[in-house]
């Protein structure tokens, strides 16, 4: 079997393969990562039957952890979709906030859509009061272009239900609750990061918004329109219980007569991801205010189709990660860098430079993951708190920088009537700022949690 350096070769050629094979070949990333599991376990010598077996156990085990949760994520993120909760959400944080905040009031929006829907559809189902907003506002259509996609970026690469992290976490082996918690924690910051770019930055290039809708005029396309606490509801309470599971979790450490016994069972069993978000994809369904047979089958129905792909790339990952950890690597990784302090830099670096190679920020992140898992150890972040912020720091690399070969790009550009040019100097560059600042913020709370825990 190889080991050391020849090893490390390898592992940089199968990098160069999924780059050459997603962006060159146009080969689906499924495909191109179950591909490389197989030949990287090959060409490094372990046995065939054993390669076999690895990435069949690493595809199923990745499923089996996280696999409910992804379906569960898209049903509520159809739901809000359809029913038009989405821009309830999004007119509501406008009236707490103020008109006057119109670019904070957009980043918020789409850090809240963004956590069960992908950041390209939530971009395009936001657009058109995107629009409306600029032109009450008076502000550039670029302003609260960029304002809105920085929003749905962050939460997007940092809090589960959304695939990446999911994935990453499922990978990694770090606790779900405690990635949803401490991905919201670092996201708060840097999505106003996003709205400061938007103002400082975005506005110096003015597109004229011309709805051709107005806010009224887009309710009046969904009918009638969800109350404020329903649209919230599938979102919160997933969230919430989450929140309580991971509490109850550890109950010996703080309050032991405070949740025990039946309370702590029943708290672990409704705080567990798949199950409250189960719990989030039936509250979802009261908020569809004509409740019929077309929501329970045919929106569900979307919502796992919507999912598959996502799903068959995540268990390809899972497999590649699979026979990455049986290779040598630790000890030679250990040896050369293991004294440096640098694990989640080195996280941050690998993502960012397989976001900016292969353009999809998941398929980064699963990539990513995939790679760092086997050396956690050898990095100084094989702890609870470690493999947390592991999932973060790829998170984090994951957005930057977002350019030409990402489709969310090209969205961003259609729906905001960018230039090219203008789009690599608002978006682009804004992707470049929000990354930077995430590690560093990640880096920070990290050794805050690390004397604290």
């Amino acid at each position: 079997m190889l080991e050391g350096f020849p090893l490390v070769l390898l592992l940089a050629a199968a990098v160069a393969f999924i780059i050459l094979a997603t962006a060159k070949l146009d080969l689906h990333a499924f495909l191109a990562l179950l591909l490389a599991a197989y030949l990287t376990g090959l060409a490094a010598g372990l046995d065939p039957a054993e390669v076999a077996s690895l990435v069949t156990d690493g595809f199923g085990g990745i499923l089996g952890y996280i696999g409910i949760v992804i379906i569960a994520g898209t049903i509520i993120g159809t739901c809000l979709e359809r029913s038009g909760a989405a821009i309830v959400i999004a007119e509501t944080i406008l009236d707490y906030v103020g008109e006057e905040y119109t670019t904070q009031v957009m980043a918020i929006t789409g850090s809240f859509v963004s956590i069960p829907v992908f950041c390209d559809s939530g971009f395009v189902i936001l657009s058109g009061l995107n629009r409306s907003l600029a032109q009450r506002s008076g502000l550039s259509l670029s302003t609260l272009g960029v304002a809105l996609a920085g929003g749905l970026y962050v939460t997007h690469v940092f809090v589960p239900p959304t695939p990446g992290p999911i994935a990453a976490a499922g990978i990694i082996g770090a606790d779900i609750g405690l990635v949803m918690l401490a991905g919201i924690i670092v996201s708060i910051p840097i999505v106003f990061v996003a709205a400061t770019w938007a103002d400082k930055v975005a506005s110096n290039y003015h597109i004229d918004p011309d709805p051709e809708m107005t806010i009224d005029e887009i309710k009046a396309e969904y009918g009638t329109m969800p109350s404020r606490a329903a649209s919230f509801a599938p979102l919160l309470v997933p969230i919430a219980l989450i929140a309580l599971g991971s509490i109850a979790a550890y109950p010996e450490a703080e309050n032991p007569e405070l949740i025990t016994g039946t309370l702590q069972r029943w708290l672990l069993f409704v705080g567990d991801p798949a199950v409250a978000l189960l719990v989030g994809a039936f509250i979802a369904f009261a908020i569809v205010p004509d409740f019929d047979s077309s929501v329970t089958d045919e929106w569900v129905s979307d919502g796992i189709t919507n999912a598959a792909v996502i799903l068959a790339v995540t268990g390809a990952g899972g497999a590649f990660g699979e026979v990455l950890s049986a290779l040598p690597l630790e000890n030679f990784i250990t040896e050369t860098l293991g004294g440096l302090g640098i694990g989640l830099f080195a996280a941050f670096v690998v993502a960012a430079a397989m976001k900016s190679a292969l353009g999809s920020s998941t398929v980064a992140i699963l990539t990513t993951a995939s790679l760092i898992a086997p050396l956690l150890g050898s990095l100084g972040l094989n702890t609870e708190i470690g493999q947390v912020f592991t999932v973060l720091a790829i998170g984090a690399g994951s957005m930057t920088v977002s350019h030409a070969n990402d489709s969310y790009f090209w969205i961003i550009t259609e729906f905001s009537d960018m230039e090219t040019e203008t789009a690599y100097q608002a978006w682009t560059l804004a992707t470049l700022v929000l990354g930077v600042s995430s590690i560093l913020w990640i880096v920070v709370l990290r050794n805050v949690a690390g004397v604290v825990f």
